[in-house]
This record gives C-alpha cells, structure tokens and sequence, in this order.
C-alpha cells in the first residue's frame, strides 16, 4: 500500500464511479458525519456516481438508496440492491429473486442451531432488518469466533467477517459477483470493461475481492487491522479512519478531474 497522497493523478482522473463500504468506512465509530455526506454530495454535483456496497442490512439500505445522494445501494455484502425509484420510492433486487424468501428461512434455522451449539454466540442487534442473510455479534475470542465460522461453513453457508459482524449467506456470491450482476442489470455497467474508471474504498476482510480486482482501491487507514485477512492489500491507503479516510478519496477524485480541467 502508498498512501493516497502518492496517487496518480492520471490515474485518478479517470475515475467515473466510486464504488464503497460502509461501516467504519463512510462511518467512523458508528456514526455518519457531516463531511462525509458533503462528499458524497459534491461527488454527485461532480457527475461521479457513488453506490455503498456494503453489508448492511437491507432496512439501512433502503433507507440510503430513497435518501442519500447515491446512485444505488448493494446490500446485505451481496444478497440485494435497492434503486431510488420515482420521489419516496425504491426498487428491489434480489439475488435469489422469487426464492428469497426460502433461503432466508434455512439461514434462520441454521443460525438458531449454532447458538444453541456455542455458547455466547447471539445474531446482530440489525438482523429483523435482513432480508437475504444471517448476522451474528462478532465474538470478541478469536477461539470462539472460529468455532462459529467452522460451523457455518460445515453446514454449507458462505461467511465472511467485517469489521462489526460474522455474516452467512446462501448462493455463492460476494460484493465483487455482486457488484458486476446488479450494476449491469440496474445501471448498464459493465465493471470488467471499466475497472479502471471504478475507484474502491473499504476497510476489511470482506472487501478483500474488490480490493483484489479494482486496480484504483483505497483502504482508510484503519485497513491495517485487517491486513492479515486479506489475500491483497488496497493500493492506496488514507491518513484518517472511516469517513475521513472516505472524505480524503473523494477530495483526490475531484482534484484530479479540476487538475485535468484547468489544464485544457
């Protein structure tokens, strides 16, 4: 990883979509700053789309897609997007379609049968608010943890560890999968044929195949907790955490599309 300061400005200008996590990457501690929805803003203004990919559960992101200025949202790491549609209103799309409802069901069972199992073991405090996935409080033991991904994965179900939950899923995707199936079906982007014009900004393990793909990839600066978890590291790392970090991205995109401006 360079920091970010040391980006290419060729490289930067180039950028027509910033694609990003949320937790602990727009946010910082928990919560939304002012800053950081005023960058998102001006990268709107800017005609630079942004769409959080993110695994948030889907009641947050239906929430981000009708009120924030974005462009789309990528839920649940993968299992759903949500579109603004018209004033007020929101388009759904599930990656298991009409059989959501039936994967959900065996995640809820499944997940009633490892807490039983493993002591100390509870969903996330957000799980009334899934509509594809399971979540559970992240266990602070790192013994504890493992026994949980063990468990998950013996019984079939995908898993993947941010920085705030254990999540499980059905189906075989992950934001990048995800990221290429709803963006094409919903906003007409191929992101192999533009990878170089995607910036990626995120902060742990489960962003590991954007951060492997995308090529313009920025960790905010609390990434290095996690390093050991990912296969590939981000290109670029910021100074600051979460939305600090997410702010110092979005100021470099738009430096360098005014330094291309004033140039011409």
């Amino acid at each position: 990883m360079r920091p970010l300061a040391e980006a290419p400005v060729e490289r930067l200008r180039r950028v027509s979509l910033v694609l990003t996590d949320m937790d602990d990457t727009l946010t910082h501690r928990g919560r939304l700053s002012a800053a950081t929805y005023a960058a998102l803003e001006r990268l709107e203004a800017a005609g630079i789309p942004v769409i959080p990919v993110t695994a948030a559960p889907a009641g947050w992101c239906d929430q981000m897609a009708r009120m924030w200025p974005v462009a789309g949202v990528i839920g649940e790491n993968g299992g759903l997007h949500v579109q603004r549609q018209g004033v007020g209103g929101a388009a759904h799309r599930f990656w298991h379609g009409n059989g959501r409802a039936a994967v959900l069901a065996r995640l809820r069972a499944l997940a009633d049968e490892v807490i039983a199992g493993i002591p100390g073991i509870a969903l996330a405090p957000d799980q009334p608010f899934r509509l594809t996935g399971v979540a559970f409080e992240r266990p602070a033991d790192p013994v504890r943890r493992g026994w949980l991904l063990d468990s998950l994965r013996a019984a079939g179900a995908d898993v993947t560890v941010n920085s705030l939950w254990v999540l499980a899923w059905s189906g075989g995707y992950d934001k990048l999968s995800a990221s290429r199936r709803f963006l094409a079906a919903a906003h007409g982007v191929d992101i192999d044929a533009r990878r170089e014009e995607i910036l990626y900004v995120g902060d742990s393990a489960n962003d590991a195949p954007m951060f492997a793909f995308f090529p313009n990839s920025v960790g905010v600066s609390t990434v290095t907790e996690h390093l050991a978890d990912l296969p590939m590291a981000p290109a670029w790392i910021t100074r600051g955490p979460g939305g600090q970090g997410f702010v110092e991205a979005a100021d470099a995109v738009l430096a360098a599309r005014l330094h291309t401006a004033e140039r011409v």
